[in-house]
């Protein structure tokens, strides 16, 4: 029986564990908090979309439905609506045909159209893509859903746990933590902004860094209807419906990198300066301070995962570098992570273009869709 250790207990690794566990694996999960999803997962703004500008992302996304669909995850399909401006048209346009040849359902509206749903100023804007099958979904419940599973399936969870040295021994790995030793046959990388200083520990090289993320939070206000997840393209601001609240936020692809901590207020200026110019009725929100959180994206040079087998590494499988979309993804990454591990080779979804290699050189295909 093949022993797997996984690091990290948000939920990629706790897709991970399910997976790896429902196939007969002997699999042990290392988290440092004191539970599963306390880090990036718990944090996050719960989005989930199939509209992505690259066909793997896409496939991911299509893969990922069908858990989220089929489980007791939160999915609530409220839409993804994208505001596009006149010179992304045509490039929009082409996203849409190939999300369509993927198998998404994505509407093509004119501003009008995108109007009835959400009430912007239409200076600049040529028309709009929405996702009906996009929404959000429950990250913690989940991840929650994915480990206790796993769990049935014999999966030994050690919580509080640090993952202080990693070791090749002999045909596998010895980790070394604050409360001991463990060998494993095969080590999966699922420490999400922290996958870099974990490959480190193994003498490796894999390419994310931690990019800290707001969500900014409304106080609750009279809800007249949901309002989908609203991006405008220009600006990059979204915001959506949460309860009778919204979360607004803005993925800032300049901003600092690194373990930065605490909600950047500063940052919210911005934000809403562009929100007041396409939404004048945010002028009449309130912010509930509070409320509001921070968490980190796990980027990569191209804004996509890396996914399966290390090259240096024999036994060593990386599952991180989402880059936002981890969450969205986690169902389909633990699927095909266990079928790397325990077939030698994913085949629910084409691993090449996530593999660590793309990054040897070569052009990279960037995913422009990071919110």
């Amino acid at each position: 029986m093949t022993h797997v250790a996984i690091i990290g207990a948000g939920i990629i690794g706790a897709s991970c564990a399910y997976h790896l566990a429902s196939r007969g694996a002997e699999v042990t999960v290392i988290e440092r908090e004191e539970g599963v999803a306390m880090g990036s997962t718990g944090r996050s703004a719960a989005g989930f979309r199939v509209q992505f500008s690259t066909p793997p992302n896409v496939q991911l996304s299509l893969k990922s439905l069908e858990w989220y669909r089929s489980h007791d995850s939160g999915y609530q399909p409220q839409g993804y609506l994208f505001l596009v401006p006149e010179e992304r048209w045509a490039d929009r346009l082409e996203q849409v045909e190939m999300q369509r040849a993927e198998g998404a359902r994505v509407d093509i509206l004119t501003v009008e159209q995108a109007r009835e749903i959400v009430d912007f100023v239409p200076d600049g804007i040529h028309g709009a893509t929405f996702g009906p099958d996009d929404g959000f979904v429950d990250p913690d419940r989940s991840a929650q859903l994915l480990m206790s599973q796993a769990r049935e399936q014999g999966t030994v969870f050690h919580r509080l746990e640090t993952v202080t040295d990693i070791a090749v021994d002999g045909d596998g790995w010895q980790l070394t933590t604050n409360k001991g030793e463990l060998h494993a046959d095969v080590v999966v990388n699922a420490a999400g902004a922290w996958g870099g200083e974990v490959a480190a520990m193994a003498g490796l090289t894999v390419p994310v860094e931690p990019f800290r993320n707001d969500v900014f939070v409304t106080a609750p206000r009279e809800r007249d209807r949901v309002l989908p997840l609203t991006i405008d393209l220009p600006s990059g601001v979204y915001f959506r419906s949460e309860g009778n609240r919204l979360l607004i936020g803005h993925h800032d692809h300049h901003g600092p990198k690194g373990f930065l901590t605490g909600v950047d207020w500063d940052h919210l200026d911005q934000i809403m300066e562009a929100a007041f110019e396409r939404y004048p009725w945010f002028e009449s929100e309130e912010l509930d301070q509070k409320a509001s959180w921070w968490g980190y994206y796990e980027v990569t040079p191209d804004y996509s995962p890396v996914l399966g087998r290390d090259p240096a590494a024999t036994g060593w499988v990386n599952a991180c570098g989402f880059s936002g979309h981890g969450v969205m993804h986690a169902p389909a990454a633990g699927l095909v992570i266990a079928e790397e591990v325990l077939d030698g080779e994913a085949h629910s979804v084409d691993l090449s273009p996530f593999r660590l290699e793309r990054f040897d050189g070569q052009d990279l295909t960037i995913e422009t869709a990071v919110i």
